[in-house]
């Protein structure tokens, strides 16, 4: 197989944990030069050891500053970023959404929606210059159909599915390709979080079998499976598509 991202510069932020790091590997795998951004240094010096050459900055995906700064250091050691996959994300409490503290609301839209959009706004002028590129955001299976256990969870990433087909209109002119993908229920720490806000071992379990019952595919995805369809959207083989928020969820929606 031809690697599809050879010395193309991506930057990847949330690159951690989770998708965001099966993403980020994903495209080092297939020749991607990597811009990994994140709080947790721990975890993107885990995610850098897969990424050969890759340059990491740590930050707050709410931060504008924080992100200027990543988008600074990617133009000075990299080059221009071609390929953003804005993938920073939280759960938020588990709560209906009118019990929500409004520090609470304002974390939660600040990392999934304000996030994507100042990660966008520092790395589309990078597109420009180029004359092309691809953005693939993170929406979920909740932000196309509501959720009774993460109400302004599901809130935040409806937003983002918005975003993604608004700004997809904004630059298609300039042959800049944005997309979101909506993961449902995937294995690693975020779906592991979910569970625990039910409360015990047993309540988490049976949160675990409700969810799961509710896939016709009758299991739970892999991040790598996720990272598969984020890598199809960014390539060249996708070029005709922009504005999809495209279910990853094993049948959920169907």
């Amino acid at each position: 197989m031809n690697p599809r991202f050879t010395n193309r510069i991506a930057a990847v932020t949330g690159a951690g944990s989770g998708l965001g790091r099966a993403t980020a590997i994903g495209l080092a795998q297939e020749g991607a030069r990597l811009l990994l951004f994140d709080r947790d240094e721990k975890g993107l010096a885990a995610t850098a050891s897969e990424c050969p050459g890759a340059v990491c900055v740590v930050g707050d995906a709410a931060s504008a500053a924080d992100v200027a700064r990543a988008e600074a250091t990617a133009r000075r050691e990299l080059g221009l970023v071609e390929l953003l996959v804005p993938a920073a994300g939280i759960l938020g409490p588990a709560k209906p959404a009118i019990e929500l503290e409004e520090e609470e609301w304002d974390r939660l839209f600040a990392v999934n929606v304000k996030g994507p959009g100042l990660a966008a706004r520092a790395f589309i002028p990078h597109m420009r210059e180029i004359g092309h590129g691809a953005i693939c955001m993170f929406s979920s299976t909740a932000g196309l159909s509501g959720s009774p256990f993460l109400s302004a969870y599901s809130a935040s990433k409806g937003a983002v599915a918005l975003l993604t087909r608004s700004m997809a209109l904004n630059h298609a002119a300039e042959r800049i390709r944005i997309n979101c993908v909506c993961p449902g229920t995937i294995n690693g720490p975020m779906s592991e979080a979910s569970f625990a806000l039910a409360g015990d071992s047993e309540a988490r379990d049976a949160r675990a079998a409700t969810m799961r019952a509710r896939i016709p595919a009758g299991r739970f995805g892999e991040p790598e499976e996720v990272a598969a369809a984020v890598l199809y959207l960014l390539s060249d083989a996708a070029g005709f598509t922009t504005g999809v928020a495209l279910p990853v969820d094993g049948g959920r929606l169907a």
